[in-house]
Formats: C-alpha cells, sequence, structure tokens
C-alpha cells in the first residue's frame, strides 16, 4: 500500500483510507459488531492506516467498534473522528461551543479507548470557527500528548 503524508500534519497514513460511517450508520445495510471488527482488522492486515470515524455515527458506537477493532493495531494506524453536531430530540443540531467540543472530544477518547485522538476535525467548520480553534488550541495546551486531549494538527 502507498502512503502519503496527511498534509502538514507529519502523519503518515495510507493512499486508501478507510471511512468508517458505512458501518453501522447511513448508507448502507448496517453490519453487526463482529463483522465490523473483522471488516477493519482485514483492512489493516492489507496495508490500511487511515481510518475515519464520527461521534454522530451510531451514534456513538462507530467509534466503538472502530476504537476496539485497532486496539491491536494503534502502533500502526491514524484514527481521526469528528464533532460538530449532537442529538437534540432525535434530529442532528450544530454545535461548535466550546462546552460541547470539550463533550464531544472526552467522549471521543472513551469510546475509542484513547489517550490521544490523532486527528479531529469540525463538521460543518464554518460554524463558529474561530471559537472553535481556540477552545481546541486550549485543549491541546491543556494536555500534552502524552495525556488526555486533542492533539493539533492542522493540515
Amino acid at each position: 500500500m502507498k502512503k502519503r503524508q496527511l498534509g502538514r500534519s507529519g502523519l503518515e497514513v495510507s493512499a486508501i483510507g478507510f471511512g468508517c460511517m458505512g458501518l453501522n450508520f447511513a448508507y448502507s445495510k448496517k453490519l453487526e459488531k463482529k463483522d465490523a471488527i473483522a471488516l477493519l482488522q482485514q483492512a489493516v492486515e492489507r496495508g490500511v492506516t487511515f481510518f475515519d470515524t464520527a461521534e454522530l455515527y451510531g451514534p456513538y458506537t462507530n467509534e466503538e467498534w472502530v476504537g476496539e477493532a485497532l486496539k491491536p493495531y494503534r502502533d500502526r494506524v491514524v484514527i481521526a473522528t469528528k464533532f460538530g453536531i449532537k442529538l437534540q430530540d432525535g434530529k442532528q443540531v450544530p454545535d461548535s461551543s466550546p462546552s460541547h467540543i470539550r463533550q464531544s472530544v472526552e467522549g471521543s477518547l472513551k469510546r475509542l479507548s484513547e489517550v490521544l485522538i490523532d486527528v479531529i476535525t469540525q463538521l460543518l467548520p464554518w460554524v463558529g470557527y474561530p471559537r472553535t480553534l481556540n477552545a481546541l488550541s486550549a485543549m491541546n495546551e491543556a494536555a500534552p500528548d502524552t495525556s488526555k486531549g486533542a492533539k493539533d494538527h492542522r493540515c
């Protein structure tokens, strides 16, 4: 599998990434958890090293499955997740407030069983962009690479 640099982040990823949304959310028949985990692990064995999920997928269970499936390969893969939309009364509502960002990051860390998120992106980035960057920067400064937090990899 060919590799590429992810923007200016310094992260190296496979040229083909695995978008995890279809495992159990939207566009497809939802897989059983065991089948999704097997599929993710087969992708790693075939050279895929970049996996993209979001708290919204499932909702929430997609990150759990990705975290569980990729745990044995964690030193070989890059996991990206997203925030910026919350569920409210069964509807998707944009929310990139600093409090929601923190809640999202903390929830993603827990669901992925991680202490670090490799790449985090904002769904609907035009919603409160400067405030979002300030909130992520504050979290990044408060949490060095070895502790909980979001690592800032601007591309």
